[in-house]
């Protein structure tokens, strides 16, 4: 006889069901409704892309309508992504205070009133001012997609299922992309305000759809909702067996002895947020300060290695490559956005079976490479004073290399790995400190790459780039534990031994085979 174990990964060994031996293993299911929840949520992750897609093209048009020079230029490109540091650091609190789903409702409406306001602007300040607005919606956003999609996710499909936000950014990319090409062909008054402005769109079926939604069992948990915590988790769960045991390691995780009930709600609600940031940064314990390390270090070299670069100023690499005829600069960028798509399509798949750390590896080695073939085909064009078909072909290829290699592992990993390391006490904020960190340097990386360029050449900046992700690289290596299959409960075990963190790792596997050989006998 063996035992069964529970669809979900989350409950392994705690819940056994004699089976005759003969009985192959199930595979683990996803459950549906937890998967439509997780796409709405992420959905609002659209917001940011678009953005980004759109400003690559819009751009161009922008310049020339306003007269703006190249520093104005790269500050209206990039202080997007400084104003969402605001979004996401207020988002943390603000999702603790009025749940996770409201939130999301918050991020698209004030995008909502951002686009309009970039869509309507008269001048270079009254853009800044809808970039302003619109920033702390995308900041907003960028905050919670991964921490609701998180908590409502079981372990064996987290994953599959935290991966959607960046899905939706890629998405977005391509959609502004699109959107470029669409209206590159109207007066140039109107066509990149009709760019910036559509935008709008998405936030209204955003806002409307995600009402559908229930709220994060884990954050009904810490108001002490423990009731309705166990209606969704019955839902997003196999069996109501299985969402029990999903409540009582919540419950364990936030301090609730298992035979508390909903009467606790008053202690709960006086507890909850207090001395979260002290916690986080001023004393934390040894496993917190690893897993800020480990979330913060993902966050920095994922904006680090010039993804901003050669998503947000496409169009002039492509120029710079020897393609200098506008359409075909903006067609080109559909291609990168394409390729994005793509891949990140395929790291959901590969994010469970293959895990965090291979993928997170794999991705930067690829990144290295493309961006040094990238870096010597852009020098070489740069100093030849004849055409070469050969070089031009090449750092084409490298920059779609390069997104493709970025999307299976870089791209999604920084919104799966915070997502789930965190304590759940300290889960919202510690999710918004990483995002705050990523928008602020993700914001001087736009606004100076075009300074940069000048002063080091074009090849020059691609060349730096790559010294940064093979510092990444070393940095994952040694410091990045694999969380594949673990519950959100579990994470701690796994952190506060920094780099030896393998041994810990070896040790937490012992203690479970020494406990299922005991189940077994």
């Amino acid at each position: 006889m063996v035992d069964r174990k529970p669809q979900n990964n989350d409950f392994s060994g705690q819940l056994q069901t004699p089976i005759p031996a003969f009985d192959p293993p199930q595979k683990p299911k996803r459950n549906k409704y937890a998967l439509a929840c997780a796409i709405l949520a992420s959905m609002t992750s659209i917001l940011l892309g678009y953005d980004i897609g759109v400003m690559s093209g819009a751009g161009l048009f922008i310049k020339d309508d306003l007269k703006i020079s190249d520093v104005k230029l790269e500050i209206l490109m990039g202080i997007l992504s400084v104003y969402s540091l605001l979004g996401a650091a207020a988002a943390g609190r603000t999702s603790d205070w009025v749940g996770r789903r409201y939130t999301i409702v918050i991020a698209a409406a004030i995008f909502f009133v951002g686009a309009i306001l970039m869509g309507f602007a008269t001048n270079y300040a009254f853009l800044m001012v809808g970039r302003f607005v619109a920033g702390i919606g995308v900041g907003y956003a960028l905050m919670i997609a991964p921490v609701y999609t998180a908590e409502i996710s079981p372990a064996a499909s987290r994953g599959f299922l935290t991966s959607f936000p960046e899905v939706f950014i890629n998405a977005g990319i391509l959609l502004g992309y699109v959107s470029n090409v669409a209206f590159s062909k109207l007066p140039l008054k109107l066509g990149w305000r009709f760019m910036l402005g559509i935008g709008a769109i998405p936030s209204v079926f955003l806002a409307v759809g995600v009402l559908a939604m229930p709220e994060s069992p884990r954050w009904l948990v810490l108001q002490g909702r423990l009731g309705d915590a166990k209606r969704v988790l019955e839902k997003i769960s196999e069996s109501k067996e299985e969402a029990q045991l999903r409540l009582n390691d919540i419950k364990e995780a936030a301090g609730i002895p298992e035979e508390c009930n909903d009467d606790v709600v008053q202690v709960l609600r006086s507890r909850s947020g207090e001395n979260v940031w002290k916690e986080l940064l001023v004393h934390p314990t040894p496993a917190v300060r690893h897993i800020l390390i480990a979330g913060v270090g993902i966050h920095f070299f994922q904006q680090t290695t010039g993804v901003e670069a050669v998503v947000l100023y496409s169009p002039k690499i492509f120029e710079k490559a020897g393609i200098t005829s506008k359409s075909h600069k903006l067609l080109a960028t559909v291609a990168v956005g394409f390729f994005k798509t793509m891949f990140i399509l395929v790291a959901m798949f590969l994010l469970d079976r293959v895990g965090r750390r291979r993928l997170l590896l794999t991705s930067m080695g690829g990144m290295i490479v493309s961006l040094a073939c990238l870096g010597m085909s852009l020098t070489m064009i740069d100093h030849s004073e004849k055409e070469l078909i050969w070089a031009v072909v090449l750092s084409v290829s490298s920059i779609l290399a390069f997104v493709a290699m970025f999307s299976i592992g870089m791209g999604p990993m920084p919104s799966v790995y915070n997502s789930e390391i965190f304590p759940l006490r300290l889960r919202a904020q510690g999710v918004s400190f990483g995002v705050a960190i990523n928008r602020l340097i993700s914001g001087v990386m736009s606004m100076t790459f075009i300074s940069l360029c000048k002063a080091i050449t074009i090849g020059g900046a691609f060349f730096l780039f790559m010294g940064v992700a093979m510092v990444g690289w070393l940095f994952f290596y040694t410091l990045i534990p694999e969380t594949q299959g673990k519950t959100l409960e579990e994470m701690q075990m796994l952190f506060g031994t920094f780099f030896k963190w393998r041994s810990t790792m070896r040790e937490l596997k012992k203690n479970k085979e020494r406990v299922r050989s005991a189940d077994d006998r």
